[in-house]
């Protein structure tokens, strides 16, 4: 079922989740693991992340350097695939330009839809750790607007291959990413905005927004996504934090400003278990207000910490 379906049926705002595979070494179980606390919400959708490949550089014993390939994470569709036979839930893979080339991405495509999964979230991608700036792969898409047009070609049945007849007509539901605080590439938020719009235009059919904490940046963004005649929905992305460490991580990692009364009451606590505290209710009252405003989808971010999320929900 796409993602817009389930808006469309909602009575209520509906919640949707966001994970990380396992790392290389750990089995399934420690998805599940994860997942199994947050399941009693009933998301309507769980999101799953991609990380790209790495390269490093190994001396040999001759002392030459061998470029090797390392991959910490599996890929997206078998952890979606997983996810679905075990709890009967929509997945939302993320499918990114970094590491794919174009026939990388479109059979990347083909087998999502050989599984069932109807929904695909287009992201660029971050730069590659040895990387001062986002490279594409060889032969792959260096902005998101270009995978989306990919996505969009292969849902009217618009493959690589020319000679191809009488073609299957995919129909993924794409979903894109939206910057309440603009991408930190872009010069401001104007050219931001228009560079979101016109992957709406290109056939995205709903956002998801990056991490936030101050709800008024967030119902600023879908003020100024309205007026410049975006319509489809806007999913508020969340996080918790939990640890003094995060002050400064999270605004260095993803150009965000957290606010001075959640940074000052951070500070003055003594434990990280103390920080956890103050997250949660932030979280929560973030959560109050944002489903008293209507926005469709409370999306969680719980990349290592789906306890505190669970608390979270459970007093909404």
């Amino acid at each position: 079922m796409k993602v817009t379906e389930h808006i469309a049926q909602a009575k209520d705002t509906l919640v949707s989740f966001e994970v990380l595979p396992p790392l290389k070494g750990k089995g399934i179980e420690a998805l599940y693991k994860h997942l199994d606390p947050l399941m009693e919400f009933k998301p309507s959708f769980i999101n799953v992340t991609y990380h790209r490949s790495e390269h490093v550089f190994k001396k040999n014993a001759d002392g030459s350097f061998q470029k090797v390939v390392i991959r910490k994470r599996p890929g997206t569709e078998s952890i979606c695939a997983a996810i679905m036979n075990k709890y009967t839930v929509d997945t939302v893979p993320h499918l990114i330009c970094g590491g794919f080339s174009i026939n990388d991405t479109e059979d990347a495509l083909i087998n999502l839809r050989y599984l069932g999964i109807d929904n695909v979230l287009v992201l660029r991608g971050d730069a590659a750790k040895n990387e001062t700036a986002f490279e594409p792969e060889p032969g792959g898409h260096k902005y998101a607007s270009d995978l989306l047009q990919q996505v969009a070609n292969l849902n009217a049945g618009i493959y690589l291959e020319d000679e191809l007849k009488g073609t299957h007509k995919t129909d993924f539901c794409i979903g894109v990413a939206g910057y309440p605080e603009k991408h930190f590439e872009a010069p401001n938020m104007d050219t931001d905005l228009q560079y979101l719009k016109a992957k709406v235009d290109a056939g995205a059919d709903y956002i998801i927004t990056q991490m936030f904490f101050d709800n008024a940046k967030f119902f600023a963004f879908e003020k100024a996504c309205r007026e410049i005649g975006i319509t489809v929905p806007i999913i508020p992305g969340l996080k918790p934090i939990y640890t003094k460490k995060q002050l400064n991580v999270l605004p260095k990692t993803f150009s965000i400003e957290l606010p001075t009364d959640l940074s000052n009451e951070v500070l003055k606590c003594k434990t990280d278990e103390d920080v956890e505290k103050v997250g949660i209710e932030w979280l929560l009252a973030q959560s109050k207000e944002l489903k008293k405003a209507g926005v469709p989808v409370l999306h969680y971010y719980t990349l290592g910490r789906p306890l505190v999320v669970a608390d979270v929900v459970k007093n909404l």
